[in-house]
This record gives structure tokens, C-alpha cells and sequence, in this order.
């Protein structure tokens, strides 16, 4: 969602390096460009004239740094002060004393509230929560229905009958207490437009269930309406915070800027993608991060040890140190992988992460098709894969819907890899010589000043692989410095 304007604070800030040192003239330059870059995001008028001013007394006023270069200062105090626009620290989450606690979910129809609420749901459930699910959303049909299919994903029951949305959710939380569930969840209508019988019918939810959080569902798609639609609800509900939807959109991203300042309350979680797995905590932090091209490590963490098994990962990184893994590990080792998302996004968190790198497109369905050519193997080529021949390998291009190029390339990919990995594990990695300037890599890559490669992806090179010296390795990704 902010491609366009990560891009255009690349740009900005490349120049800056360029530049020896800087007056107020080459200041009032890049302030002009950023806020251009935030007016182009659709960021409200307001909250852009704000923070580029904010930006422009710290650059003038303060005592600045001798450790840092200009450019450098300037880029940390305009990483700041995004992190302030986008709400400075994470929203916490507290639990009523005297269970339950009660979670109200409001917003218009198409934000995608019912399964926002499954989400949470979920998520409460990581915490070590028991939640319930209310179905209060009797005027769209089948929105019940909806829930119910949702919360059988994640285990979680719902309450609801055909009578009164108030009367509804004062049943839930009766049921929610008979149960002993500590969370209740309640899914209140939409509407197409704010207007008052939505209003009404809201807060009558609201005075009946007394929730203890107010969440607006925003779709982040909606740009400066999202601002408007959350000034609207909070001057009716008292909005503790905001969760915003569909932040894996192409659409500017000037809602996540704008509504912290303007409404004045949090942007609590946000959800970047269908699946019910794809919602997270809203960081200011990690966001302005990603925002500045500086990557969002903490974020790679969490979803790698949500993926992987600790002891798994460490016994398979054993193997492959000691060139013993297998074509059946590096096959699991995948299937984790994929659990953490696209790779296109996993690539976004990397810091460091060239442009185009990140703006790369990357197929993953080339994984799905090295998963189809591993699948088509028997147990034992799996583990030896020195025993496949011409004729295994024909069967196994058949199998897999590829040709036995394709199957040769990965193992000869495969066999390097286990090689240099066993090398390395002994101690035994030779030096890289430099090569010289405009030398063609093996694999096209074309070889830098320095020694590196600047990688480019291969949709010919199954594993999706990157260079190292002579050897292409799965996974590798680019060099990072």
C-alpha cells in the first residue's frame, strides 16, 4: 500500500546523501518534495502541513548531532516524526478485573467487520483467552452465517437468534458468563452511508453490552473517507481505536497516516490480507520503518517463530551444516515458509533490501512448483538424490507438470548448496577474489566494484535462487551490507 510513497521518500533521501551539507534553503527544498510525497499519498491536508512542520523546527532548532551526516539527521527526525503522526506507541490491550471483557465492532458494510471479528477472535485466542463471538448483524442476510463458518476456523463459538440486534447482544453477554468466556466479541450492521437509524441502532448496542473497547473497522482503501467515517462514529460511540483493513491494497495508504491525528485515537490492528492469519498488532514504529525502505525485522521474527518449530529449525540447520539435509527437510523447510505470507512481503521486511528488489515481482507459485517436482520423488531419491537418472528423472518431470531440465536444475542446485554448507560448517569456506568491474556473473548477475553481485530474479531458476560467488543458493536472497 505505501510503494508510492516509499518510493518517493527514496528519492528524497538519496539526493540528501548526495549533498555535502545543508542551509535553510536546501531544507526548505526537501520539505517542499515531502510534502508533496504526502499530499500524493493522500494524507489529510492538515496532518501533512503539520508534521512537514514539525519536521522543519527540529532541522533548524535543535542541536544536531556531529556524529550523523545532515542527510542522516534529517531522515531520523522525519523516521520520528512518522512514528508520531502514525500514533507514536502501540495500543495495549487490558483485561477487565471482572470477566468479560468486551470488544464492540462497529464500521459500514463492505470495511469487512465479520471477518475483522474472527480475526480478533483469533488473536485474543494467542493471548490465552477464551473469546465468543456475538452476531448483533441481523439486517445483512447471511452475515450470522458468515461468522458462524469463520469462528469454526479458529474454534470459537457464536451467539446469536432472529430477534433484535440489541436484544441479541444482551443475550450474548448473558451466555458469555454462562460459558465463563472472558472475551465477547460483538458484530454489530453496517449501512452503506453513515445515517441515523446506524447511528442509533449502534449506540443502543453499545449502551446495552457497555464494551470496554469501541473498534471502528476502517477500509483502508477508502482513503480521506476513512478520516471522515471515524469522526462521525467517534462523536456517537467514543472510539477507544481503529483497525484498519485491506493494508495489502494498491491504494495510497493516507488513512494509516491521517486518522491518528485527526480523530485522535489509536490505530490498534490492522489486517494485511484474507486470511485469518493476516492481522497483527498496528506498531507505529515498524510501519514508518517499512514507510523509510529501512525493512521491519521484529515483524520477520514474530512470523518466523509463529512458523517455525524452534527445535525443528535448529535440528534442520544442524543437517544442513553438516551437509545431511535432504531434499525431504528442505521440502518442510518450504511448507514453513510459506505459512509466513508471500514472499514479495517477506522480502519488504529485509532492511537494507534494494529497491528493486523489493519491488520485484516474485511468482509464488515457483515454490509450488519445486514442491511438485520434490513431491513426485520417492522417499529414497529424496534422501539420495544421487541414485536419480535420466529415466527418474523423465518420471518425475511427468509427475510434476515440468520437463527433466527443470528437475536436473534443481538438483544440481541442490547438490551445490549441500556441498558449500558442509564446507562451511568445517571451517573450510574459501576466500572470494574480486572480480573485475563488468564481469558477467554466472547466472546473469552482473558482478559490482566491490566483489558483490547485483542480483536480479530468474523465473527460469526453480528455487527462485540469488548468487554467491559461483554457486546459486536457494534462499539466499541478495547481499546485505
Amino acid at each position: 500500500m505505501f510503494d508510492a510513497l516509499s518510493d518517493r521518500f527514496d528519492g528524497i533521501f538519496s539526493r540528501l546523501k548526495s549533498r555535502g551539507r545543508l542551509g535553510d534553503a536546501e531544507v526548505d527544498e526537501v520539505l517542499r518534495e515531502i510534502r508533496v510525497a504526502l499530499l500524493e499519498a493522500d494524507v489529510h491536508l492538515s496532518v501533512a502541513r503539520g508534521m512537514v512542520n514539525r519536521i522543519r523546527e527540529r532541522c533548524i532548532g535543535e542541536d544536531l548531532s556531529k556524529s550523523l551526516s545532515p542527510a542522516q539527521q534529517v531522515i531520523k527526525i522525519v523516521h520520528e516524526e512518522l512514528v508520531e503522526t502514525l500514533g507514536g506507541e502501540t495500543m495495549k490491550v487490558t483485561f477487565a478485573s471482572k470477566p468479560p471483557t468486551v470488544v464492540l465492532m462497529a464500521g459500514l458494510q463492505g470495511a469487512g467487520k465479520t471477518t475483522t471479528a474472527a480475526k480478533l477472535a483469533r488473536w485474543f485466542k494467542q493471548q490465552g483467552r477464551n473469546p465468543m463471538l456475538v452476531g448483533a448483524d441481523l439486517q445483512r442476510p447471511a452475515a450470522v452465517e458468515q461468522l458462524r463458518t469463520l469462528a469454526r476456523q479458529v474454534d470459537v463459538p457464536v451467539w446469536s437468534e432472529p430477534t433484535d440486534p440489541v436484544e441479541v447482544a444482551r443475550t450474548g453477554m448473558a451466555e458469555a458468563r454462562r460459558l465463563g468466556r472472558d472475551v465477547v466479541i460483538v458484530d454489530t450492521a453496517g449501512r452503506l452511508a453513515i445515517d441515523a437509524e446506524l447511528m442509533e441502532q449502534v449506540r443502543e448496542i453499545s449502551d446495552a453490552v457497555e464494551p470496554h473497547y469501541t473498534f471502528l473497522v476502517v477500509d483502508a482503501m477508502t482513503g480521506q473517507d476513512a478520516v471522515s467515517v471515524a469522526e462521525s462514529f467517534h462523536a456517537t460511540l467514543e472510539l477507544d481505536g481503529v483497525i484498519l483493513t485491506k493494508l495489502d491494497g494498491d491504494a495510497r495508504g493516507g488513512a494509516a497516516l491521517s486518522v491518528k491525528e485527526v480523530v485522535g485515537r489509536p490505530i490498534a490492528f490492522a489486517s494485511t490480507g484474507e486470511k485469518l492469519t493476516d492481522f497483527e498488532q498496528f506498531h507505529p514504529d515498524r510501519l514508518a520503518g517499512r514507510i523509510l525502505g529501512m525493512g521491519d525485522m521484529l515483524t520477520l521474527i514474530e512470523k518466523a517463530e509463529e512458523a517455525f518449530e524452534k527445535d525443528e529449525a535448529e535440528a534442520a540447520a544442524a543437517r544442513l551444516m553438516e551437509g545431511t539435509f535432504t531434499l525431504e527437510d528442505f521440502l518442510e523447510q518450504m511448507q514453513q515458509l510459506k505459512k509466513m505470507g508471500p514472499l514479495q512481503g517477506i522480502m519488504g521486511m529485509l532492511p537494507g533490501m534494494p529497491k528493486e528488489i523489493r519491488d520485484a515481482e516474485i511468482d509464488d507459485r515457483e515454490i509450488a512448483r519445486v514442491e511438485a517436482i520434490i513431491h513426485s520423488m520417492t522417499p529414497a531419491e529424496r534422501i539420495n538424490p544421487d541414485v536419480i537418472d535420466g529415466g527418474r528423472r523423465n518420471r518425475i518431470a511427468v509427475g510434476s507438470g515440468t520437463n527433466p531440465n527443470q528437475v536436473a536444475q534443481l538438483l544440481k542446485q541442490f547438490k551445490e548448496v549441500q556441498s558449500l554448507m558442509k564446507r562451511m560448517g568445517g571451517g573450510l569456506m574459501p576466500g572470494r577474489k574480486k572480480s573485475k568491474k563488468g564481469k558477467k556473473g554466472k547466472g546473469g548477475g552482473r558482478v559490482t566494484p566491490k566483489g558483490g553481485v547485483q542480483p536480479r530474479f530468474d523465473p527460469e531458476d526453480p528455487l527462485g535462487l540469488s548468487q554467491l560467488g559461483d554457486l546459486q543458493l536457494p534462499g539466499a536472497g541478495p547481499k546485505l551490507k
